[in-house]
Protein backbone atom coordinates (compact mmCIF):
# COMPACT_ATOMS: atom_id res chain seq x y z
CA UNK A 1 0.00 0.00 0.00
CA UNK A 2 1.24 3.45 -0.83
CA UNK A 3 0.66 5.91 1.99
CA UNK A 4 0.11 9.63 1.60
CA UNK A 5 1.64 12.32 3.80
CA UNK A 6 -1.62 14.10 4.61
CA UNK A 7 -2.87 11.58 7.18
CA UNK A 8 -1.32 9.33 9.82
CA UNK A 9 -0.46 5.85 8.51
CA UNK A 10 -2.59 4.09 11.12
CA UNK A 11 -5.61 6.14 10.02
CA UNK A 12 -4.95 5.24 6.38
CA UNK A 13 -4.79 1.59 7.42
CA UNK A 14 -8.09 1.94 9.26
CA UNK A 15 -9.60 3.56 6.16
CA UNK A 16 -8.36 0.70 4.01
CA UNK A 17 -9.98 -1.88 6.28
CA UNK A 18 -13.20 0.13 6.17
CA UNK A 19 -12.94 0.19 2.37
CA UNK A 20 -12.64 -3.60 2.42
CA UNK A 21 -15.74 -3.85 4.61
CA UNK A 22 -17.65 -1.54 2.27
CA UNK A 23 -16.54 -3.60 -0.73
CA UNK A 24 -17.89 -6.76 0.92
CA UNK A 25 -14.56 -8.45 1.49
CA UNK A 26 -15.46 -8.71 5.19
CA UNK A 27 -19.04 -8.99 6.38
CA UNK A 28 -20.67 -8.84 9.81
CA UNK A 29 -18.92 -11.17 12.27
CA UNK A 30 -16.23 -12.17 9.73
CA UNK A 31 -12.75 -12.57 11.13
CA UNK A 32 -10.29 -10.04 9.73
CA UNK A 33 -6.52 -10.56 9.43
CA UNK A 34 -4.61 -10.45 12.69
CA UNK A 35 -2.74 -7.28 13.57
CA UNK A 36 0.52 -8.98 12.66
CA UNK A 37 -0.85 -10.34 9.36
CA UNK A 38 -2.16 -6.92 8.36
CA UNK A 39 1.12 -5.25 9.30
CA UNK A 40 3.07 -7.71 7.15
CA UNK A 41 0.59 -7.34 4.27
CA UNK A 42 0.90 -3.55 4.27
CA UNK A 43 4.61 -3.56 5.18
CA UNK A 44 4.26 -1.43 8.30
CA UNK A 45 5.36 -1.71 11.90
CA UNK A 46 3.12 -3.93 14.03
CA UNK A 47 2.61 -1.06 16.50
CA UNK A 48 1.12 1.01 13.68
CA UNK A 49 -1.33 -1.79 12.88
CA UNK A 50 -2.21 -2.05 16.58
CA UNK A 51 -3.13 1.65 16.57
CA UNK A 52 -5.31 1.16 13.49
CA UNK A 53 -7.15 -1.76 15.07
CA UNK A 54 -7.56 0.12 18.37
CA UNK A 55 -9.03 3.06 16.47
CA UNK A 56 -11.52 0.81 14.68
CA UNK A 57 -12.41 -0.92 17.94
CA UNK A 58 -13.06 2.47 19.59
CA UNK A 59 -15.35 3.32 16.68
CA UNK A 60 -17.05 -0.08 17.15
CA UNK A 61 -16.25 -1.14 13.57
CA UNK A 62 -14.39 -4.23 14.80
CA UNK A 63 -14.28 -6.13 18.07
CA UNK A 64 -11.82 -8.51 19.67
CA UNK A 65 -12.63 -12.06 20.75
CA UNK A 66 -9.93 -12.91 23.23
CA UNK A 67 -7.66 -15.59 21.79
CA UNK A 68 -9.50 -15.67 18.45
CA UNK A 69 -8.72 -12.29 16.90
CA UNK A 70 -10.66 -9.37 15.53
CA UNK A 71 -14.07 -9.54 13.88
CA UNK A 72 -16.35 -7.12 12.03
CA UNK A 73 -19.04 -5.66 14.26
CA UNK A 74 -22.62 -6.29 13.20
CA UNK A 75 -23.84 -3.22 11.27
CA UNK A 76 -20.30 -1.92 10.67
CA UNK A 77 -20.88 -1.37 6.95
CA UNK A 78 -23.92 0.79 7.61
CA UNK A 79 -22.02 2.74 10.26
CA UNK A 80 -19.05 3.33 7.92
CA UNK A 81 -21.36 4.48 5.11
CA UNK A 82 -23.12 6.92 7.42
CA UNK A 83 -19.86 8.40 8.69
CA UNK A 84 -18.30 8.65 5.24
CA UNK A 85 -21.39 10.26 3.73
CA UNK A 86 -21.44 12.79 6.57
CA UNK A 87 -17.74 13.56 6.00
CA UNK A 88 -18.23 13.83 2.23
CA UNK A 89 -21.14 16.24 2.58
CA UNK A 90 -19.37 18.38 5.19
CA UNK A 91 -15.75 18.35 3.96
CA UNK A 92 -15.50 17.42 0.29
CA UNK A 93 -18.71 18.60 -1.34
CA UNK A 94 -18.26 22.30 -0.48
CA UNK A 95 -14.82 22.26 -2.14
CA UNK A 96 -16.24 20.42 -5.15
CA UNK A 97 -18.98 23.04 -5.51
CA UNK A 98 -16.41 25.82 -5.20
CA UNK A 99 -14.32 24.29 -7.98
CA UNK A 100 -17.42 23.78 -10.15
CA UNK A 101 -18.29 27.47 -9.79
CA UNK A 102 -14.73 28.55 -10.62
CA UNK A 103 -14.63 26.32 -13.69
CA UNK A 104 -18.21 27.04 -14.72
CA UNK A 105 -19.19 23.37 -14.61
CA UNK A 106 -22.92 22.73 -14.38
CA UNK A 107 -24.79 19.78 -12.92
CA UNK A 108 -25.71 18.59 -16.43
CA UNK A 109 -22.01 18.21 -17.29
CA UNK A 110 -21.48 16.30 -14.05
CA UNK A 111 -24.42 14.00 -14.81
CA UNK A 112 -23.07 13.28 -18.29
CA UNK A 113 -19.60 12.52 -16.89
CA UNK A 114 -21.18 10.29 -14.22
CA UNK A 115 -23.18 8.33 -16.78
CA UNK A 116 -20.24 7.90 -19.14
CA UNK A 117 -18.06 6.56 -16.31
CA UNK A 118 -20.30 3.56 -15.69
Amino acid sequence: MTFSNDKAIYLQMADRLCDEILAGKYKDDDRIPSVREYAVLLEVNTNTAVKAYEQLAREEIIYNKRGLGYFVTKGAKKQILKARKREFMKERLPELFRQMRLLDIGFEEIREAWESSE
